[in-house]
Formats: structure tokens, sequence, C-alpha cells
């Protein structure tokens, strides 16, 4: 892994994204829906964004990505929202999240970093191993 998960929490296209998605996942008490998508780059070391189909209230499920590869670009992280706040939902990646990064052979490609999980309070980093770090505080970086 090239840990350049800071350089992607800098990225203009990448934060305006993770920002679009933590709105359209409607978060709060209840009622939210989970949101997310790829991180692809090209060629030229341009990363851009991927939207998945609307994901329900605790899943989401992932389009096809072959080989780590998105419209023929190596994926280079994903990320999906957390927004149900209340007593009933983790705010954390749950066990289904770090298996579902751990066990996809898709999610295997050389340059991926992880997925993020962007709750209420933290932006946390499921590393393609299932190991999750709390990396940033969310209001830090979706301003």
């Amino acid at each position: 892994m090239a840990q350049q998960h800071a350089a992607f929490l800098k990225n203009p296209i990448v934060i305006s994204a993770l920002k679009q998605a933590w709105q359209d996942s409607h978060p709060g008490v209840s009622g939210g829906h989970e949101e997310g998508g790829f991180i692809p780059r090209d060629a030229a070391g341009n990363m851009s964004v991927d939207r998945w189909p609307k994901g329900a209230q605790d899943t989401i499920i992932l389009p096809s990505h072959p080989n780590c590869k998105i419209g023929g670009e190596d994926i280079v992280a994903s990320f999906h929202t957390h927004p149900n706040t209340g007593k009933d939902y983790l705010q954390e990646p749950s066990e289904t999240d770090r298996c579902a990064v751990r066990d996809d052979p898709d999610l295997k490609g050389a340059f991926y970093e992880g997925e993020f999980v962007i709750s209420q309070e933290k932006i946390y980093l499921i590393a393609p191993n299932g190991q999750v770090s709390a990396i940033e505080n969310t209001r830090d970086i979706l301003r």
C-alpha cells in the first residue's frame, strides 16, 4: 500500500465528491442511506470519482470492478457513508465492511489504498487487509 490517503483528502475533486456523497446520504438520527464510489486514477495521475448506485440505510452494493479497475483506470480507493447517527447504527466500519474490503479479490490492485468510511465525526480507512484506522475528523475535511 502506497500510503497516499492524505493526498486523496487534499484533492479538490475527491473532497467535493465526498462532501456531495455525505450530503446525498441525508445524515441524521435515522432515514439516511449509504452513498459511495470508486476513486480511479488515470495514466497521467489525475483522480476522478465514479459514484455507485444509491444504497440502503446500512448497506450498499458495489458495481463490477474486475482487476481493481473501472473504465480502464486503476481504482486507488473507494468510499461509502455511514449517515445514520442513531444508537442502532455503527459510525465506525462494521465487521461486514472490513470483510468486504479484505475479501474482495478485485480490490487487490497494486495502487489500492483502501476504503474510506465517512461518518458524522470521523473518516475511517479500511486497509486492503481489513484493518481500520480513524484518519481524520469529518468536519476538518468536509467543511
